[in-house]
């Protein structure tokens, strides 16, 4: 299987070049690049450092005049050259490195097309742009911890320009905060349950492989990680992972059998004498107990699991429905 071939389009005057091996490393993942080229009024202090950047990487400059201050003409450059190489056909998907959100579009566009589209720029990066990438990469994440730096020095070049607060604002946009571990492990919970509904194990791929479906920019080193796996073990308590040869089985832990009877014997108690609905007591240990599973205890059936873990009998009323009341009232 042939690798994927990517154009790889840098947004430079809105990205530092110190960035740019973090780039062309991060892509090696996904394919080989055919296209590198860089987009900027060249005649720009801000973008001069790019130089040795553009000859020992051979990025292709890309000259774009900036006839009004404050107006990145180079967006418009880069835009019409994406277009023109989708329609070449010469490539399977593109990288836009940019922390610009006047890309969303252009992002979009090219994923109607059938375009992988990777996304890479700083953690500042509007989500709109993030979200319509197929994976967004933060690049001040994966380049480490001279970040401070790089910034510092990147609003001293600003502020040497006419027009700077024009500029400035470009980059001071609200930084967008990293997804909270109780969403992953919600979806993570659903996923495994709607595969478990199904018959089916979950592997650690599949984990993966949804979340960045479902928020191209989640990415485990945002956490302080480098695999899905050390992730899971050390974030998602509610996981097991099961080496199966290969691969990786991931399901979910049996809920503390003790606490859940207990839940349910209160739950039952409250409901006085005439004890409290079948279909609602399953509802009310759904809802406190949501990676509930009657098969974890080795019963198919919650009505069997209640007669045959509880101290809790069943009553059939005279209407056809069923009921659950202490065993000792």
């Amino acid at each position: 299987m042939e690798d994927k071939r990517y154009a790889v389009l840098i947004d430079a005057e809105n990205v530092s070049h110190k960035y740019i091996s973090y780039i062309l490393d991060e892509m090696t993942k996904y394919g080989v690049i055919t296209y590198k080229r860089a987009y900027g009024d060249w005649t720009s202090v801000h973008v001069v450092k790019w130089k040795n950047e553009l000859l020992e990487y051979s990025i292709v400059p890309i000259q774009q005049f900036s006839n009004t201050i404050g107006k990145n003409a180079s967006d418009s450059a880069l835009i019409i050259d994406a277009m023109d190489i989708l329609y070449t056909g010469n490539v399977d998907g593109f990288c836009i490195v940019s922390s610009d959100s006047d890309f969303t579009r252009l992002a979009s566009r090219l994923r109607e097309s059938g375009m992988d589209v990777i996304g890479m720029g700083e953690s500042k990066t509007p989500r709109a742009f993030k979200a319509a990438c197929t994976i967004f990469t933060n690049l001040d994440l994966i380049a480490g911890g001279d970040m401070g730096e790089q910034a510092e020095e990147r609003d001293t070049e600003a502020e040497s320009e006419t027009g700077t607060e024009v500029y400035r604002n470009r980059f001071a946009d609200d930084e967008d905060e990293v997804l909270d571990i109780a969403t992953i492990e919600k979806d993570i919970t659903a996923i495994i349950s709607e595969n478990e509904n199904k018959g089916k194990d979950t592997y650690l791929g599949e984990i993966g492989n949804r979340l960045i479906k479902k928020y191209p920019d989640f990415d485990v080193r945002n956490y302080g990680y480098a695999s899905l796996n050390k992730f899971l073990e050390e974030e998602i308590f509610c996981v097991d992972l099961i080496r199966d040869d290969k691969r990786v089985v991931v399901r979910l832990k049996p809920l503390p059998k003790q606490e859940l009877l207990d839940f349910i014997t209160a739950t039952v108690a409250s409901g006085g004498r005439k004890g409290i609905e079948l279909g609602l007591l399953g509802q009310k240990i759904h809802e406190a107990f949501e990676n509930f599973q009657v098969s974890d205890y080795g019963y198919t059936k919650f009505e069997k699991f209640i007669e045959g873990s509880t101290n809790c009998m069943i009553i059939k009323d005279g209407h056809g429905g069923k009921s659950v009341k202490n065993g000792k009232v």
